[in-house]
């Protein structure tokens, strides 16, 4: 018996997987051939060129992903964050989450900055689309904030019971979408592109917009299957 619970947590924990994996490699093959079709920008930037900046945007958002998918996975399937790191186990976490996050915005602006300029687009157009993508990330930001709290948006429901009898949130830009913080919060990411008229970087958001819904097909969708019985 302890051995067919060993491979049903396996099975759990690895649910989904194969497919992040397969239309990961899909996306970063489109990448590559997009990058080589429209082409980058000589110059650098920190001593790095438009290619490396590239590589370090694509990085960060796998370790990323596959950060949150260890630990949410073999937490709640095992308490092993818990086991390991008692009652620091979802602030460890967290940091970890917060550091990453951070960086995407980071490493996609300076990928724009030392592209800028390689996508000719009318320069109104361009800061209205940002304008538009600003407010409505801060919007669902301000919502995750106010309505559903960022330790929620972290995923704390996996570390804390409590928190999986909590309602489903149908508030603020929750009340747009269900899936406000992956249609709407990564919007942020297409600023860069925008502001600074770059094709590698409005690659790069393509790619990690896509990406980000990977993560909610393969891994926090199953998930919220096994979290919460009245999953809409």
């Amino acid at each position: 018996m302890e051995q067919l619970a060993r491979k049903a947590r396996l099975r759990h924990i690895f649910e989904g997987q194969l497919i992040h994996c397969l239309a990961l490699a899909v996306l970063m093959a489109l990448v590559i051939f997009c990058v080589e079709m429209v082409g980058t920008q000589s110059g650098q930037f920190l001593w790095l060129s438009s290619r490396q900046w590239i590589w370090l945007v694509l990085l960060n958002a796998i370790i990323h992903q596959f950060y949150v998918w260890f630990c949410w996975r073999f937490e709640l399937h095992g308490g092993l964050l818990s086991r390991r790191f008692g009652e620091s186990a979802f602030r460890l976490y967290a940091i970890g989450f917060t550091v990453l996050f951070i960086f995407r915005p980071i490493l996609i602006f300076s990928l724009a900055w030392v592209d800028r300029g390689t996508w000719n687009v009318n320069s109104v157009f361009g800061c209205s689309a940002a304008t538009i993508c600003f407010i409505a990330a801060a919007y669902t930001m301000h919502s995750v904030r106010v309505h559903f709290s960022f330790s929620r948006a972290f995923g704390i429901d996996h570390f804390d019971e409590s928190y999986r009898k909590m309602p489903f949130v149908r508030k603020g830009a929750f009340r747009i979408s269900p899936n406000a913080m992956y249609v709407f919060g990564f919007l942020t990411l297409w600023i860069p592109a925008f502001l600074f008229q770059s094709k590698a970087a409005l690659v790069m958001a393509v790619f990690s917009h896509a990406y980000i819904w990977v993560h909610y097909i393969a891994t926090d969708r199953p998930d919220m299957r096994h979290i919460y019985s009245d999953l809409p």
